[in-house]
């Protein structure tokens, strides 16, 4: 009874693993908090609801199991709410249902254990659990069972992409548990092959050997040719990054102003005491709202990529300021600003009280809903300060992937041309140009909070060039952080601009004459470091007194036609030379492919070898021979469709009670012929006892029927299979591996031997 009770309850154990090990690779991504718990909880419940279900008829099982992942989803709804007033435990519920695939994979990493982000995981966990449990359970299939739960750890590692630290011991305990499985619940039986007649000869032997010989050396080839074919596609792959699907999902949009909200310096400008926000910060700092990033010639935009993120925030991924480093905790509250984007101190890790979207390239964050009048929001953020002592030798990074940071434009104007290789003289290094360039701005334009909005090129030429009588050389920081940015990716610098506000230490009100709008340069080893072209006073030096446009003579420090017109770096592959012709190169999905291929043919012509060779023996066994032999042979092809039914006899029964005993063996399939009995094997049997002591006595009309009643009785025992058993039974080679080798012995009341089976 115990020894029942541990074969029952094994599989059992081994889904939970499985599913519970399926459950820890999706949670890797996420922040610490209850969504393990969850995971690990609705493997148990939905392995052990299926269990407790078994002796229930079939259909009502998922009704009942649906039920109860209904239950146990709002149960993780209310458990990972975050207290917002405004919302319900059914809105909540209904709003993560709707939403939750496009959120989840639009939230950035590590992803906090919210209604939204929850719910997938669960219901694939639970649902990996039920169908695995009934695989394993009611169809006593622990391999078919296992293939739920691998396919759910398959999709969490999907999902976790390269955003997951690698976790070694997990696939191999997942291998480990299955093979552990698979080889405990594997069927017990017993294998003691008889055959009736004499023993067979040594050359018989020697072809059943043979035989076995080619089926272990045709099936280790199989195994060798996936190897070869496969193996460089697995190794070649070890090293690569894995794709992240998050890269097909389109993030949360913002509006015309959310995208350049440096448009909005001057209108803020125009009404100097609108109450935009209050903030309270432990010293004096820079408040950020945007960082724009790209540049066509006509628009800066923010370009960024905002992800769903919890309180705690994801690592920046680009160039980060080095130097040195402080915890600042903010507050805000929020008053007249309107618009998604979020204002804090770069850079922020964790947010409360304000769900927001966060680029992880510029530490930025985004409201997709916007703010809302009275939203009360804390901030902490790491502050750096740069390292001066680094920036006079530092340089700036080049190649592609600093190429959106370079852009200008397509036609660069002339005057701006001459202006850059101006400020660019006797200043070699690149904190030299750029310091250059901010006091060059800095002594010759002024301030002017009326000017009006504008920085395309034509706006900062005339900005930059025109006389104070024409209405040039002053603007608003718009204008001074766009023509430093713009002046500086000539010179070869590469620059972005940050909107944001001046924040005060103690608690005070940001309005919007605090608005502000500055640029940074990246330089090698110390990251962004923000420049400051503003005039400290109205008493500016003329233009001319250090600079007259001179003819267009040289051009600029890196020419227009190096610039990548385009925010996203040129991946292109470089040209080959002329005359020259492109090798083909077998790419990973390519040979991906040709090994399923292969592997793909290699299983239909295995599988065509062994029907022909099972059909072959059939045939050899049922009609070649003498009357004796072929009663023996259709004995032979009863007793392995017994065995193939998975009922082998006990080696101690004679003929005629293995006779009584096929025709006891139940079927699991039900059909029309569900309760009727299975064909007689009693005068085959009383046929195979003939042939055990006098061979001699039978003739063509005895062996006829013996083939008629065989073959009647396989046929329908057959029948009786599932599809897939069916299939499984033609195709299977294990009959040609079975060697029929045991003498007869005498049966209770016959002189002479009796086939033993």
């Amino acid at each position: 009874m115990v020894t029942k009770l541990a074969r029952g309850a094994l599989p059992v154990v081994i889904l939970l693993a499985l599913t519970g090990l399926a459950g820890l690779a999706g949670a890797r991504i996420y922040a610490e908090g209850p969504l393990l718990p969850l995971l690990l909880g609705a493997a148990a419940a939905s392995i052990l609801l299926s269990t407790l279900l078994r002796p229930l008829p079939n259909w009502t099982v998922a009704p009942v199991s649906m039920l109860a992942l209904g239950g146990y989803t709002l149960l993780a709804v209310q458990l990972t709410m975050r207290g917002d007033a405004d919302a319900t435990l059914m809105s909540a519920y209904l709003d993560a249902a709707r939403n939750a695939l496009p959120r989840l994979l639009t939230a950035a990493v590590p992803i906090e254990a919210a209604p939204d982000t929850v719910l997938v995981p669960i219901v694939a966990v639970w649902l990996a659990g039920l169908l695995g449990a009934e695989l394993a359970g009611r169809g006593g299939r622990l391999l078919f069972g296992a293939l739920p739960p691998t396919v759910a750890y398959a999709a969490a590692l999907v999902l976790a992409g390269p955003n997951a630290q690698p976790a070694l011991w997990q696939p191999l305990a997942y291998a480990a548990v299955c093979a552990v499985g698979l080889a405990l619940t594997a069927r017990q039986r017993t294998d003691a092959p008889v055959l009736t007649g004499d023993q067979p000869s040594p050359a018989k032997d020697r072809v059943f050997q043979l035989r076995a010989i080619g089926g272990a050396a045709a099936g280790l080839a199989a195994m060798l040719a996936v190897a070869v074919a496969a193996g460089p596609l697995v190794f070649g792959g070890v090293a690569k990054e894995p794709h992240d699907p998050r890269t097909a999902v389109v993030p949360p949009r913002e509006d015309a102003l959310d995208a350049n909200p440096l448009i909005r310096i001057s209108g803020w400008a125009a009404q100097p005491t609108q109450h935009l926000l209050d903030a309270e910060l432990p010293a004096d700092m820079p408040i950020r709202l945007a960082v724009l990033s790209e540049y066509d010639g006509v628009t800066w935009k923010v370009g960024a990529d905002y992800r769903n993120a919890g309180k705690v925030l994801p690592s920046v991924t680009g160039p980060a300021t080095t130097g040195k480093s402080s915890v600042v905790k903010q507050s805000y509250t929020v008053a007249e600003l309107d618009g998604g984007l979020v204002p804090a101190v770069s850079t922020p890790n964790r947010i409360d009280n304000l769900r927001v979207a966060f680029d992880s390239r510029s530490g930025t964050l985004f409201k997709a809903d916007r703010l809302a009048t009275g939203q009360k929001y804390q901030v902490e953020s790491v502050y750096t300060k740069p390292d001066v002592n680094l920036l006079s030798v530092a340089d700036v990074p080049s190649g592609d992937a600093y190429a959106r940071y370079l852009s200008v434009g397509s036609t660069l104007p002339t005057d701006l041309v001459n202006m850059a290789n101006h400020i660019t003289e006797n200043n070699p290094g690149a904190y030299a140009k750029a310091y250059a360039l901010q006091g060059f701005l800095a002594e010759h334009y002024k301030f002017n909070p009326t000017a009006a909005s504008g920085h395309a090129l034509p706006n900062l030429q005339f900005f930059l060039t025109k006389t104070v009588a024409e209405g040039g050389r002053q603007g608003t920081s718009e204008q001074f952080a766009a023509s430093f940015a713009v002046l500086g990716r000539m010179m070869g610098l590469p620059t972005r601009v940050v909107v944001g506000f001046k924040g005060r230490s103690g608690k005070h009100p940001v309005l919007a004459s605090d608005a502000t709008a500055w640029p940074e340069v990246l330089f090698t080893g110390v990251g962004w470091v923000s420049f400051d072209p503003m005039p400290q006073d109205q008493n500016t030096k003329p233009l001319e007194d250090d600079y007259t446009p001179p003819p267009p003579t040289k051009t600029p420090s890196v020419p227009p036609s190096q610039v990548t017109q385009s925010p996203l770096a040129s991946t292109a592959a470089p040209a080959t030379g002329v005359g020259s012709a492109a090798e083909p190169v077998l790419t990973a999905p390519v040979l991906l492919m040709l090994s399923g291929v292969l592997l793909f043919g290699l299983l239909v012509v295995g599988a065509l070898v062994v029907g022909l060779l099972r059909r072959s023996r059939t045939g050899r066994r049922l009609r070649s021979g003498t009357p004796s032999e072929r009663v023996l042979g259709a004995w032979l092809e009863v007793r392995d469709a017994i065995r193939l039914a998975g009922h082998t006899p006990p080696p101690h029964l004679t003929a005629s009670e293995i006779a009584l005993y096929a025709s006891l063996i139940p079927v699991r399939r039900r059909s029309a012929r569900h309760g009727e009995p299975l064909p007689a094997l009693g005068p085959l049997a009383e046929l195979v006892n003939v042939v055990g002591f006098a061979p001699g006595l039978l003739g063509e009309a005895e062996a006829r029927l013996a083939v008629e009643q065989a073959v009647a009785y396989v046929r329908e025992l057959r029948g009786r299979r599932s599809l897939f058993n069916r299939v499984a039974w033609s195709l299977s080679i294990r009959p040609l591996l079975w060697k029929p080798s045991r003498p007869v012995v005498a049966e209770p009341g016959m002189s002479h031997a009796t086939p033993h089976a």
